[in-house]
């Protein structure tokens, strides 16, 4: 089993605005812009909390968005959108029942990402740094204070973002 953050913040940090809106990023740049497809194409799972599906729907059919992963949602409320499914509890204790030979992408939101790095299960990060500045909104990184050290394995760029691609050590 690989767990992967792949996902986008400003250069303060910031996931999402303090709504929680990516309107920041989508007028930044596009996932075309990025090596996105070649990342998705090794996923066999999606995990993501509520507000980051409901981004997703912006976009259209989540569906479409992602095709080819088994989808899941962490949300309290019922999911009724076709190939997702609705997960509740512990995020580490569900990637730890998902299976070893599973390639598990953590969307978006600290509140998966969280306690996956409070339990040492993330394995890679790939961040991409966008060139704006939010100020306040929703940080990606709110893990307990631990020690943590993942080495760098690639900078990139892809039009205006900067890619940094991290391994657990």
């Amino acid at each position: 089993m690989s767990v992967y953050f792949y996902g986008c913040v400003t250069l303060d940090g910031y996931l999402a605005a303090k709504d929680h809106s990516l309107r920041w990023l989508h007028q930044t740049g596009t996932a075309e812009e990025t090596g996105y497809e070649n990342f998705y194409a090794q996923m066999d799972v999606t995990l993501m909390g509520r507000r980051t599906f409901r981004e997703v729907e912006k976009l259209g059919n989540p569906a479409e968005v992602y095709p080819t992963t088994e989808n899941y949602v962490f949300t309290h409320r019922p999911l009724d959108r076709a190939g997702f499914t609705a997960v509740g509890g512990d995020p580490a204790a569900f990637v730890e029942g998902l299976g070893r030979e599973k390639h598990i992408w953590v969307v978006g939101g600290n509140t998966i990402l969280t306690p996956l790095l409070d339990r040492d299960l993330v394995d890679h990060l790939i961040i991409q740094v966008a060139p704006v500045l939010l100020g306040e909104g929703i940080p990606l990184f709110t893990q307990r204070e631990a020690l943590r050290r993942f080495r760098l394995e690639a900078a990139r760029q892809y039009g205006p973002f900067a890619e940094l691609a991290y391994s657990r050590l």
